[in-house]
Protein backbone atom coordinates (compact mmCIF):
# COMPACT_ATOMS: atom_id res chain seq x y z
CA UNK A 1 0.00 0.00 0.00
CA UNK A 2 3.00 2.35 0.68
CA UNK A 3 4.26 1.86 -2.59
CA UNK A 4 1.48 2.45 -4.71
CA UNK A 5 0.86 5.57 -2.34
CA UNK A 6 4.63 6.65 -2.92
CA UNK A 7 4.43 5.62 -6.56
CA UNK A 8 1.17 7.88 -6.99
CA UNK A 9 2.88 10.90 -5.43
CA UNK A 10 6.10 10.34 -7.49
CA UNK A 11 3.88 10.20 -10.90
CA UNK A 12 1.72 13.49 -9.43
CA UNK A 13 4.54 15.44 -9.02
CA UNK A 14 6.42 14.34 -11.81
CA UNK A 15 2.98 15.07 -13.83
CA UNK A 16 2.70 18.76 -12.21
CA UNK A 17 6.71 19.27 -12.73
CA UNK A 18 5.79 18.71 -16.72
CA UNK A 19 2.43 20.75 -16.63
CA UNK A 20 3.72 23.32 -15.02
CA UNK A 21 5.26 26.10 -16.95
CA UNK A 22 6.64 29.86 -15.32
CA UNK A 23 4.40 32.61 -16.63
CA UNK A 24 4.45 36.04 -16.99
CA UNK A 25 2.05 37.66 -14.11
CA UNK A 26 0.48 39.94 -16.63
CA UNK A 27 -0.87 36.96 -18.96
CA UNK A 28 -4.44 36.02 -19.63
CA UNK A 29 -5.93 33.26 -17.63
CA UNK A 30 -2.46 31.87 -17.18
CA UNK A 31 -3.62 28.43 -16.17
CA UNK A 32 -5.64 27.69 -19.07
CA UNK A 33 -2.45 28.75 -21.01
CA UNK A 34 -0.24 26.08 -18.84
CA UNK A 35 -2.88 23.40 -19.72
CA UNK A 36 -2.92 24.16 -23.36
CA UNK A 37 1.03 24.51 -23.55
CA UNK A 38 1.08 21.15 -21.92
CA UNK A 39 -1.09 19.29 -24.28
CA UNK A 40 0.82 20.74 -27.34
CA UNK A 41 3.99 19.87 -25.80
CA UNK A 42 2.62 16.48 -24.92
CA UNK A 43 1.49 16.04 -28.26
CA UNK A 44 4.99 17.61 -30.11
CA UNK A 45 7.21 14.98 -27.99
CA UNK A 46 4.89 12.71 -29.19
CA UNK A 47 5.76 13.90 -32.37
CA UNK A 48 9.30 13.58 -32.05
CA UNK A 49 9.57 10.11 -30.68
CA UNK A 50 7.81 8.78 -33.56
CA UNK A 51 10.57 10.33 -35.67
CA UNK A 52 13.01 9.30 -33.79
CA UNK A 53 12.14 6.08 -34.13
CA UNK A 54 11.25 5.63 -37.90
CA UNK A 55 7.85 5.94 -37.63
CA UNK A 56 7.12 9.35 -39.50
CA UNK A 57 7.90 12.41 -39.31
CA UNK A 58 7.22 14.27 -36.00
CA UNK A 59 5.14 17.13 -38.30
CA UNK A 60 3.13 14.07 -39.97
CA UNK A 61 2.16 12.76 -36.09
CA UNK A 62 1.16 16.30 -35.21
CA UNK A 63 -1.51 16.61 -38.01
CA UNK A 64 -2.72 12.92 -37.61
CA UNK A 65 -3.76 13.82 -34.01
CA UNK A 66 -4.79 17.34 -35.21
CA UNK A 67 -7.07 15.65 -37.85
CA UNK A 68 -8.15 13.04 -35.66
CA UNK A 69 -9.35 15.89 -32.71
CA UNK A 70 -10.57 19.26 -34.84
CA UNK A 71 -11.60 18.49 -38.89
CA UNK A 72 -14.97 18.14 -38.85
CA UNK A 73 -16.88 18.13 -42.23
CA UNK A 74 -18.32 20.90 -43.63
CA UNK A 75 -22.46 21.76 -42.23
CA UNK A 76 -25.06 24.00 -42.99
CA UNK A 77 -26.96 25.79 -40.43
CA UNK A 78 -30.37 28.26 -41.57
CA UNK A 79 -27.93 31.26 -41.37
CA UNK A 80 -25.13 29.96 -43.30
CA UNK A 81 -24.08 27.19 -45.75
CA UNK A 82 -20.73 26.09 -45.61
CA UNK A 83 -19.42 23.80 -48.83
CA UNK A 84 -15.48 22.19 -49.67
CA UNK A 85 -14.36 23.37 -52.39
CA UNK A 86 -11.20 24.69 -54.84
CA UNK A 87 -10.08 27.84 -55.44
CA UNK A 88 -7.62 28.09 -58.03
CA UNK A 89 -7.45 24.12 -57.84
CA UNK A 90 -6.39 24.90 -54.07
CA UNK A 91 -8.99 23.26 -51.62
CA UNK A 92 -11.16 25.71 -49.85
CA UNK A 93 -14.08 25.42 -47.36
CA UNK A 94 -16.62 28.17 -48.45
CA UNK A 95 -19.00 29.75 -46.11
CA UNK A 96 -21.86 31.98 -47.38
CA UNK A 97 -24.43 33.66 -45.82
CA UNK A 98 -28.56 32.41 -46.83
CA UNK A 99 -30.83 34.57 -48.25
CA UNK A 100 -30.29 38.12 -48.90
CA UNK A 101 -31.67 38.41 -52.46
CA UNK A 102 -29.31 39.45 -55.38
CA UNK A 103 -27.17 42.44 -52.77
CA UNK A 104 -23.66 41.86 -53.76
CA UNK A 105 -21.80 40.77 -50.32
CA UNK A 106 -18.44 41.77 -48.60
CA UNK A 107 -16.11 39.25 -49.39
CA UNK A 108 -12.62 37.46 -47.17
CA UNK A 109 -9.77 34.79 -48.40
CA UNK A 110 -8.78 33.41 -45.15
CA UNK A 111 -5.59 31.67 -44.40
CA UNK A 112 -5.22 29.27 -41.13
CA UNK A 113 -2.28 29.39 -38.87
CA UNK A 114 0.42 26.29 -37.86
CA UNK A 115 3.76 27.62 -38.91
CA UNK A 116 2.91 26.25 -42.32
CA UNK A 117 2.83 22.98 -41.60
CA UNK A 118 -0.17 22.33 -39.20
CA UNK A 119 -3.39 22.77 -39.44
CA UNK A 120 -7.04 23.24 -41.58
CA UNK A 121 -9.41 25.55 -42.52
CA UNK A 122 -11.32 22.31 -41.73
CA UNK A 123 -10.62 23.05 -37.97
CA UNK A 124 -13.09 23.15 -35.91
CA UNK A 125 -11.53 26.18 -34.40
CA UNK A 126 -11.19 27.56 -37.63
CA UNK A 127 -14.46 26.60 -39.27
CA UNK A 128 -16.17 28.68 -36.01
CA UNK A 129 -14.22 31.55 -36.92
CA UNK A 130 -15.03 31.41 -40.51
CA UNK A 131 -18.69 30.67 -39.58
CA UNK A 132 -18.99 33.37 -37.09
CA UNK A 133 -17.63 36.47 -39.54
CA UNK A 134 -19.90 35.18 -42.50
CA UNK A 135 -22.81 35.11 -40.25
CA UNK A 136 -22.64 38.23 -38.38
CA UNK A 137 -20.43 40.68 -41.13
CA UNK A 138 -23.19 38.91 -43.75
CA UNK A 139 -19.82 38.12 -46.04
CA UNK A 140 -18.52 35.30 -47.22
CA UNK A 141 -15.54 33.55 -46.01
CA UNK A 142 -13.15 31.37 -48.13
CA UNK A 143 -10.81 29.55 -45.53
CA UNK A 144 -7.91 28.23 -47.69
CA UNK A 145 -6.34 24.61 -47.47
CA UNK A 146 -2.67 25.51 -49.21
CA UNK A 147 0.11 22.51 -48.79
CA UNK A 148 1.86 21.82 -45.41
CA UNK A 149 5.42 21.30 -44.91
CA UNK A 150 7.38 19.46 -44.90
CA UNK A 151 5.74 17.64 -48.22
CA UNK A 152 5.51 20.86 -49.35
CA UNK A 153 8.16 23.41 -48.42
CA UNK A 154 8.67 27.26 -49.32
CA UNK A 155 7.33 28.68 -52.19
CA UNK A 156 4.42 25.84 -52.41
CA UNK A 157 2.57 27.15 -49.49
CA UNK A 158 3.17 30.80 -51.00
CA UNK A 159 1.89 29.94 -54.43
CA UNK A 160 -1.24 28.40 -53.43
CA UNK A 161 -1.96 31.51 -51.13
CA UNK A 162 -1.65 33.09 -54.56
CA UNK A 163 -3.17 30.86 -57.00
CA UNK A 164 -6.31 31.34 -54.00
CA UNK A 165 -5.87 35.36 -54.44
CA UNK A 166 -6.12 35.74 -58.21
CA UNK A 167 -9.13 33.18 -58.50
CA UNK A 168 -11.08 34.69 -55.54
CA UNK A 169 -10.40 38.39 -57.08
CA UNK A 170 -11.56 37.27 -60.90
CA UNK A 171 -14.93 38.69 -61.76
CA UNK A 172 -16.03 35.41 -62.29
CA UNK A 173 -15.54 34.26 -59.44
CA UNK A 174 -16.39 37.01 -57.32
CA UNK A 175 -19.69 37.23 -59.68
CA UNK A 176 -20.59 33.28 -58.65
CA UNK A 177 -20.61 34.13 -55.09
CA UNK A 178 -22.50 37.40 -55.43
CA UNK A 179 -19.20 39.51 -53.45
CA UNK A 180 -18.79 43.32 -54.64
CA UNK A 181 -15.10 43.62 -56.39
CA UNK A 182 -14.69 46.72 -54.48
CA UNK A 183 -14.96 45.13 -50.89
CA UNK A 184 -12.89 42.14 -51.03
CA UNK A 185 -10.24 41.96 -48.41
CA UNK A 186 -7.28 39.27 -47.07
CA UNK A 187 -6.60 38.00 -43.86
CA UNK A 188 -4.75 35.35 -41.97
CA UNK A 189 -3.11 34.68 -38.08
CA UNK A 190 -0.13 33.28 -38.12
CA UNK A 191 1.57 31.87 -40.94
CA UNK A 192 -1.58 32.41 -42.65
CA UNK A 193 -0.49 36.26 -41.38
CA UNK A 194 2.17 35.98 -43.49
CA UNK A 195 0.68 34.36 -46.39
CA UNK A 196 -1.81 37.16 -46.56
CA UNK A 197 0.70 40.24 -46.36
CA UNK A 198 2.98 38.20 -48.85
CA UNK A 199 -0.31 38.04 -51.45
CA UNK A 200 -1.51 41.70 -50.38
CA UNK A 201 2.09 43.01 -51.74
CA UNK A 202 0.70 40.95 -54.79
CA UNK A 203 3.99 39.56 -55.69
CA UNK A 204 4.55 38.88 -58.94
CA UNK A 205 7.41 35.78 -60.94
CA UNK A 206 7.57 36.82 -63.96
CA UNK A 207 10.79 39.38 -63.84
CA UNK A 208 13.15 40.97 -61.41
CA UNK A 209 12.85 44.43 -60.25
CA UNK A 210 14.85 44.75 -57.65
CA UNK A 211 18.22 43.09 -56.93
CA UNK A 212 19.91 43.52 -53.89
CA UNK A 213 23.75 41.36 -52.98
CA UNK A 214 24.58 41.01 -49.35
CA UNK A 215 28.26 40.10 -48.35
CA UNK A 216 29.52 37.52 -46.10
CA UNK A 217 32.33 37.16 -43.69
CA UNK A 218 34.13 34.89 -46.24
CA UNK A 219 33.84 37.89 -48.65
CA UNK A 220 31.81 36.05 -50.87
CA UNK A 221 28.16 37.17 -52.11
CA UNK A 222 25.09 36.12 -51.97
CA UNK A 223 22.84 37.57 -54.34
CA UNK A 224 19.17 37.38 -53.73
CA UNK A 225 15.49 38.67 -55.31
CA UNK A 226 12.86 40.98 -54.73
CA UNK A 227 9.96 39.74 -56.81
CA UNK A 228 7.92 42.43 -58.98
CA UNK A 229 5.07 43.51 -57.26
CA UNK A 230 1.76 43.54 -59.17
CA UNK A 231 -0.20 46.00 -56.95
CA UNK A 232 -0.10 47.83 -60.63
CA UNK A 233 -0.51 44.43 -62.42
CA UNK A 234 -3.03 45.70 -64.63
CA UNK A 235 -3.81 42.00 -66.01
CA UNK A 236 -6.07 42.40 -62.31
CA UNK A 237 -8.86 44.23 -62.00
CA UNK A 238 -9.66 43.88 -58.62
CA UNK A 239 -7.50 44.75 -55.80
CA UNK A 240 -7.78 43.36 -52.25
CA UNK A 241 -9.36 46.51 -50.33
CA UNK A 242 -8.24 45.46 -46.45
CA UNK A 243 -5.40 43.20 -45.56
CA UNK A 244 -5.97 41.98 -41.61
CA UNK A 245 -3.20 40.58 -39.97
CA UNK A 246 -3.03 38.29 -36.67
CA UNK A 247 0.00 38.07 -34.68
CA UNK A 248 1.93 37.26 -38.29
CA UNK A 249 5.03 36.23 -38.57
CA UNK A 250 7.16 37.99 -41.09
CA UNK A 251 10.66 37.62 -40.62
CA UNK A 252 13.19 35.14 -39.39
CA UNK A 253 16.17 36.79 -39.83
CA UNK A 254 16.61 38.67 -36.63
CA UNK A 255 15.20 35.88 -33.89
CA UNK A 256 16.70 38.33 -30.76
CA UNK A 257 14.05 41.40 -31.18
CA UNK A 258 13.19 42.35 -27.86
CA UNK A 259 9.70 40.08 -28.07
CA UNK A 260 11.83 36.90 -28.95
CA UNK A 261 14.15 37.58 -25.99
CA UNK A 262 11.15 38.78 -23.90
CA UNK A 263 9.00 35.35 -24.95
CA UNK A 264 11.45 32.55 -25.39
CA UNK A 265 9.91 30.30 -23.54
CA UNK A 266 6.61 31.96 -23.05
CA UNK A 267 3.54 29.63 -24.69
CA UNK A 268 2.29 28.36 -26.85
CA UNK A 269 4.87 29.26 -29.57
CA UNK A 270 8.75 28.74 -27.58
CA UNK A 271 11.28 30.98 -29.59
CA UNK A 272 13.39 27.15 -30.66
CA UNK A 273 9.79 25.96 -32.19
CA UNK A 274 9.25 29.18 -34.47
CA UNK A 275 12.68 28.56 -35.47
CA UNK A 276 11.90 25.04 -35.96
CA UNK A 277 8.94 26.02 -38.41
CA UNK A 278 10.74 27.88 -40.25
CA UNK A 279 13.48 26.01 -40.72
CA UNK A 280 10.54 23.19 -42.50
CA UNK A 281 8.75 25.33 -44.27
CA UNK A 282 11.78 26.80 -46.10
CA UNK A 283 13.32 22.99 -46.69
CA UNK A 284 16.14 23.59 -44.83
CA UNK A 285 18.54 21.05 -42.76
CA UNK A 286 16.94 20.63 -38.93
CA UNK A 287 20.83 20.42 -37.59
CA UNK A 288 20.87 24.16 -39.25
CA UNK A 289 18.67 24.69 -36.15
CA UNK A 290 21.20 25.91 -32.79
CA UNK A 291 23.05 28.08 -35.64
CA UNK A 292 19.55 29.94 -36.85
CA UNK A 293 18.61 30.40 -33.46
CA UNK A 294 22.68 31.39 -32.66
CA UNK A 295 22.73 34.16 -35.41
CA UNK A 296 22.87 37.65 -34.46
CA UNK A 297 20.50 40.47 -34.65
CA UNK A 298 19.94 42.22 -37.69
CA UNK A 299 21.31 45.42 -36.94
CA UNK A 300 24.66 43.20 -36.02
CA UNK A 301 24.38 40.52 -38.81
CA UNK A 302 27.84 41.12 -40.74
CA UNK A 303 25.82 39.54 -44.15
CA UNK A 304 22.94 42.07 -44.14
CA UNK A 305 23.47 45.30 -46.27
CA UNK A 306 22.19 48.40 -44.92
CA UNK A 307 19.52 48.71 -46.15
CA UNK A 308 17.75 45.37 -45.30
CA UNK A 309 19.08 45.69 -42.24
CA UNK A 310 17.21 49.15 -41.76
CA UNK A 311 13.95 47.59 -42.63
CA UNK A 312 14.18 45.50 -39.30
CA UNK A 313 15.83 48.15 -37.25
CA UNK A 314 13.84 47.55 -34.57
CA UNK A 315 15.93 49.90 -32.07
CA UNK A 316 14.15 52.50 -34.43
CA UNK A 317 10.73 50.78 -35.52
CA UNK A 318 9.87 49.56 -31.98
CA UNK A 319 8.51 52.54 -29.45
CA UNK A 320 10.45 52.33 -25.93
CA UNK A 321 7.70 50.27 -24.39
CA UNK A 322 8.53 47.48 -26.50
CA UNK A 323 11.90 47.96 -26.69
CA UNK A 324 12.51 47.80 -22.66
CA UNK A 325 15.97 46.98 -21.81
CA UNK A 326 16.73 44.55 -24.28
CA UNK A 327 19.99 45.10 -26.56
CA UNK A 328 20.98 43.68 -30.18
CA UNK A 329 22.39 40.16 -29.84
CA UNK A 330 25.98 39.92 -31.25
CA UNK A 331 27.41 36.50 -32.63
CA UNK A 332 27.57 33.81 -30.84
CA UNK A 333 31.01 31.60 -30.70
CA UNK A 334 30.96 28.35 -33.23
CA UNK A 335 27.97 30.27 -34.90
CA UNK A 336 27.17 29.35 -38.47
CA UNK A 337 26.35 31.63 -41.66
CA UNK A 338 22.81 30.79 -42.39
CA UNK A 339 21.36 33.08 -45.15
CA UNK A 340 23.76 31.51 -47.69
CA UNK A 341 22.26 28.04 -47.45
CA UNK A 342 18.82 29.15 -46.33
CA UNK A 343 17.96 31.81 -48.92
CA UNK A 344 14.51 31.71 -48.31
CA UNK A 345 15.45 33.60 -45.30
CA UNK A 346 15.94 36.79 -47.50
CA UNK A 347 13.11 35.77 -50.07
CA UNK A 348 10.42 38.57 -49.48
CA UNK A 349 7.77 36.24 -50.30
CA UNK A 350 8.27 34.83 -47.03
CA UNK A 351 9.37 37.50 -45.02
CA UNK A 352 7.18 39.89 -46.03
CA UNK A 353 9.03 42.14 -43.56
CA UNK A 354 11.71 42.88 -46.32
CA UNK A 355 9.72 44.40 -48.61
CA UNK A 356 10.82 48.03 -50.01
CA UNK A 357 8.72 51.09 -48.95
CA UNK A 358 7.42 51.61 -52.28
CA UNK A 359 5.62 47.99 -52.20
CA UNK A 360 4.31 48.70 -48.70
CA UNK A 361 2.92 51.79 -50.27
CA UNK A 362 0.95 50.47 -52.56
CA UNK A 363 -0.34 47.61 -50.37
CA UNK A 364 -4.05 48.21 -48.82
CA UNK A 365 -5.70 49.67 -45.52
CA UNK A 366 -4.33 47.51 -42.85
CA UNK A 367 -5.55 46.21 -39.55
CA UNK A 368 -2.30 44.38 -37.42
CA UNK A 369 -2.51 42.46 -34.01
CA UNK A 370 -0.38 41.80 -31.82
CA UNK A 371 0.32 40.44 -28.65
CA UNK A 372 2.44 41.45 -25.33
CA UNK A 373 3.52 37.57 -24.88
CA UNK A 374 4.33 36.56 -28.00
CA UNK A 375 7.79 36.06 -30.10
CA UNK A 376 5.75 37.20 -33.02
CA UNK A 377 4.83 40.84 -31.34
CA UNK A 378 7.89 42.99 -32.83
CA UNK A 379 7.42 41.28 -36.44
CA UNK A 380 3.64 42.79 -36.21
CA UNK A 381 4.24 45.85 -34.50
CA UNK A 382 7.19 46.60 -37.18
CA UNK A 383 5.20 45.94 -39.94
CA UNK A 384 2.55 48.66 -38.90
CA UNK A 385 4.89 51.09 -38.20
CA UNK A 386 6.56 50.26 -41.95
CA UNK A 387 3.04 50.42 -43.50
CA UNK A 388 2.77 53.44 -41.53
CA UNK A 389 5.50 55.29 -42.93
CA UNK A 390 4.34 54.11 -46.30
CA UNK A 391 1.39 56.18 -45.97
CA UNK A 392 -0.97 53.35 -45.85
CA UNK A 393 -3.64 53.47 -43.05
CA UNK A 394 -3.16 50.79 -40.57
CA UNK A 395 -4.74 49.68 -37.24
CA UNK A 396 -2.26 47.94 -34.80
CA UNK A 397 -4.24 46.68 -32.30
CA UNK A 398 -1.93 45.13 -29.24
CA UNK A 399 -3.14 43.31 -26.43
CA UNK A 400 -0.72 43.30 -23.03
CA UNK A 401 -1.97 40.30 -21.74
CA UNK A 402 -2.52 38.48 -25.10
CA UNK A 403 -0.07 35.29 -26.36
CA UNK A 404 0.26 33.98 -29.37
CA UNK A 405 -2.88 32.10 -30.82
CA UNK A 406 -5.29 33.46 -28.04
CA UNK A 407 -8.27 34.24 -30.99
CA UNK A 408 -8.41 30.81 -32.03
CA UNK A 409 -8.57 29.61 -28.79
CA UNK A 410 -11.37 31.52 -27.99
CA UNK A 411 -14.15 29.33 -28.51
CA UNK A 412 -15.06 26.34 -26.06
CA UNK A 413 -13.47 24.53 -24.40
CA UNK A 414 -10.64 26.72 -23.93
CA UNK A 415 -12.75 30.02 -24.47
CA UNK A 416 -9.96 32.70 -23.93
CA UNK A 417 -10.92 36.03 -22.45
CA UNK A 418 -8.22 37.91 -24.39
CA UNK A 419 -9.32 35.72 -27.65
CA UNK A 420 -12.84 36.45 -27.33
CA UNK A 421 -12.17 40.02 -26.67
CA UNK A 422 -9.13 40.11 -30.03
CA UNK A 423 -11.98 38.62 -31.73
CA UNK A 424 -14.77 40.42 -31.28
CA UNK A 425 -12.57 43.42 -32.06
CA UNK A 426 -11.73 41.81 -35.02
CA UNK A 427 -14.58 41.42 -36.64
CA UNK A 428 -15.71 45.29 -35.49
CA UNK A 429 -13.26 46.61 -37.53
CA UNK A 430 -13.97 44.10 -40.56
CA UNK A 431 -17.31 45.62 -40.32
CA UNK A 432 -16.46 49.36 -40.21
CA UNK A 433 -13.61 48.90 -42.70
CA UNK A 434 -14.60 46.39 -45.44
Amino acid sequence: MRLRWSGGVLLSVAAAYYVYTPLPSAVSEPWKLILLDALFRSFIHAGDAAQALGLCHSVHMLNSVVSRLEVIEPWSSPTVRVTDSALGGVPARVFQPVGGGAKLRRGVLYFHGGGWALGSGRMRSYDLLCRRMAEELDTVVVSVDYRLAPDSVFPDQYHDALAASRAFLSPEVLQHFGVNPARVGVSGDSSGGNLAAAVAQRVHTCKLTHMHTLTHINTHTLTFFFWPQISADDSMSVKFSIQALIYPVLQALDLNTPSYQQNHNVPILHRHLMARFWLIYLGADPSLLPHLLSSPSSLLHPSISPSIRSHLNWTSLLAAKHQKHYLPVGIETGSREVTGIVPGLVDVRAAPLLAEQGILGRTPRAYVMTCEFDVLRDDGLMYARRLQDAGVTVTSVHYDDGFHGCMVFSFWPFLSSVGQRSLDNYIQWLDHNL
